[in-house]
C-alpha cells in the first residue's frame, strides 16, 4: 500500500470539483450498534439532530448523489431525503456489505464511504482521496491519521464490484484484507479529530458539549 501526505488539492482535485457528479456518497448506517445498547446509531440525537444527518450534511456538498445504507428503520433514514439501501448479504456483515449494497445502486464511476457516527468528517475528504487516487493510479484511496488507517473513510472505483462480490461470497469480511488485493493508497490527514466517531453512550455524552475540542457539524 502506498502512503501519501496530505497536501493542498491540485489540478485533479479541481477537476473533481467541476465533475463531482461522477462520485456517489454512501453513508454507512447498517450496523447493530452493539456498543450503544443496540440503538440505531445513525438515528441517535447529537447536538440537536440525528448523527447520520450530520454526516450527510458534511458529505453531500462533496458528491453528486448520496445513498444511505441501513438495515433497519428505513423510513426514518428516507426522511433525510436520499435513497436508502439495505445489505444483500445477511447478518449485519459489516462495512463491506454496505459498500456492496451501495455499489449495486449507484451508477457513477466512483463511490465514497463514511460512517454514520462520524459527525466531523473533513470537508475536503473526497478531494484529497481523489487526487491521491489519480496520482497513484489506485483503485482505492483510504484516509489515514498518524499512520493509522481510517478504513471506512475511503474512495473506490465501482469497477471493483465483482471483486467485492466474490470476496463476500467466499466469506470475507475484513476490510483491510480486501484492500490488500487491490491498488490502494493511504492518504494522510493531519486532523485526527475530524475522524472521531461515536461508538458508545459515554462518547456521545462526552462530545455533546465538547465544542471547544471538536468542530460543530456543518462547520
Amino acid at each position: 500500500m502506498t502512503t501519501v501526505q496530505e497536501s493542498p488539492p491540485g489540478d485533479e482535485a479541481g477537476a473533481l470539483t467541476a465533475g463531482r457528479s461522477q462520485v456517489t456518497g454512501l453513508v454507512l448506517a447498517g450496523g447493530m450498534g452493539r456498543r450503544m445498547d443496540s440503538r440505531d446509531k445513525g438515528l441517535v440525537e447529537f447536538r440537536g439532530k440525528a448523527m447520520a444527518q450530520h454526516a450527510i450534511e458534511r458529505l453531500q456538498p462533496q458528491v453528486g448523489a448520496l445513498i444511505v445504507n441501513a438495515n433497519r428503520n428505513a423510513e426514518a433514514y428516507a426522511a433525510f431525503g436520499h435513497r436508502v439501501v439495505s445489505d444483500e448479504v445477511s447478518g449485519f456483515a459489516g462495512p463491506l456489505a454496505g459498500l456492496h449494497a451501495g455499489m449495486r445502486e449507484c451508477d457513477t464511476a466512483l463511490i465514497v464511504t463514511v460512517p454514520c457516527d462520524s459527525p466531523f468528517l473533513p470537508s475536503s475528504l473526497v478531494l484529497r482521496l481523489h487526487e491521491a487516487m489519480v496520482q497513484n493510479n489506485a483503485e482505492i484511496a483510504v484516509a489515514s491519521t498518524e499512520g493509522q488507517l481510517q478504513p471506512v473513510f475511503a474512495l473506490y472505483k465501482t469497477t471493483l464490484r465483482s471483486s467485492l462480490e466474490k470476496f463476500l461470497a467466499d466469506g470475507g469480511r475484513k476490510i483491510d484484507k480486501w484492500y490488500d488485493a487491490h491498488r490502494t493508497v493511504a492518504v494522510e490527514f493531519e486532523d485526527e479529530s475530524a475522524f472521531a466517531n461515536i461508538n458508545t453512550i459515554e462518547e456521545l455524552s462526552a462530545l455533546q458539549d465538547d465544542r471547544a475540542k471538536r468542530p460543530a457539524a456543518g462547520a
